[in-house]
């Protein structure tokens, strides 16, 4: 994998609380897109949808996300994708899956290459009886409103990536849309759920979009199978450092469970919050050892994979190592 819009960061200035494995940090050199398109989706959601008050989200004093989990996306494409990750942020995840639901209806995509409208797929699921525009309705609502521009500004930069991205987010609300109905009694019925919740589809639709990756179609298959070890490291890495947030607002709400892998251990196992959160250290140090190894396998056999596949592959360490630094560091997580 090449290097060119990241730097090293100096291990001696971050934690990693021995969850990383020797994967180094790197940031994206460009600190002024990120912040920019960040800053922008607040001031838009604040002035369309409603004002925002005790909010934190992907941007950090040390790290902020973006430029720390794709630290090689393509400079013209760093504002649009922080974006897109700030309006998930303040979209919580449980709306967001509705929303989108509900957006890919109210928009029409056209291609840009020749002019013709294109039928999305996914579209047809949620019931589109139309080909749709790539300007929303005057009466829509003012998220679907966002939720067009942000497709609309992604199609005007790579029209075929940006409906890759459209079709792997339309499965991801097929799939994740009821993983938070119930409560899990074991992490062998938790951890496969919290892979789809996390968002390993929408994960790999920024990141290919992000980086301009194409995964062969005779690769995919694989490919998600591979990575699958990184997105459970990456969601019980999240739940690690959400945890005490998401216990409070649970507490708050008076819901009897909290969709966190250290819940679940607590009642699988019958230990201390503090034991639970120790085997989950355990876990996601297992997870990302053996997702190393796979990297260095899959690296080690060039002509097995597509070279993009690779890339998309190893960029995921990248994805890791800043989300853990992130989560460490951030307010979302630490600011309640």
């Amino acid at each position: 994998m090449e290097f060119r819009y990241s730097s090293l960061v100096d291990p001696r200035h971050y934690q990693t609380h021995g969850l990383a494995n020797g994967i180094p940090l790197r940031q994206h050199d460009d600190s002024v897109k990120e912040r920019a398109g960040a800053l922008r989706a607040q001031r838009d959601w604040g002035k369309f949808v409603f004002p925002i008050q005790g909010y934190n989200g992907g941007l950090g004093d040390r790290f902020s996300l973006i430029r720390v989990t794709i630290p090689e996306c393509l400079p013209e494409r760093l504002e649009i994708i922080s974006y897109a990750n700030e309006f998930a942020f303040l979209y919580d995840g449980a709306n967001l899956c509705r929303f989108i639901q509900d957006a890919m209806e109210e928009i029409d995509l056209k291609d840009n290459l020749d002019g013709d409208a294109v039928t999305i797929p996914f579209l047809e699921t949620f019931g589109a009886e139309t080909v749709l525009d790539v300007t929303p309705k005057v009466a829509a609502q003012p998220e679907k409103r966002l939720q067009a521009q942000i497709l609309a500004e992604m199609m005007s930069i790579d029209p075929i990536r940006a409906i890759t991205t459209m079709e792997v987010w339309g499965r991801f609300v097929r799939l994740a849309s009821e993983t938070r109905a119930r409560p899990f009694g074991t992490m062998t019925e938790y951890v496969p759920s919290r892979v789809v919740d996390v968002g390993e589809l929408i994960w790999f639709g920024t990141l290919t979009f992000a980086m301009a990756l194409t995964i062969p179609e005779e690769d995919l298959q694989e490919c998600m199978e591979l990575a699958r070890p990184a997105y459970a490291a990456l969601a019980l890495t999240n739940d690690l450092y959400s945890w005490d947030k998401e216990r409070k607002a649970a507490e708050e709400t008076d819901q009897d469970y909290v969709f966190n892998a250290i819940w679940v251990i607590m009642k699988e196992r019958s230990v201390s919050e503090k034991e639970a959160k120790n085997i989950c250290c355990e876990e996601i140090r297992k997870y990302v050892q053996e997702y190393c190894e796979i990297v260095e396998e899959v690296q080690s056999e060039p002509a097995h994979l597509g070279k993009d596949t690779r890339t998309y592959l190893e960029a995921i360490k990248y994805t890791i190592s800043g989300n853990l630094v992130w989560s460490i560091y951030c307010a979302r997580y630490n600011d309640f």
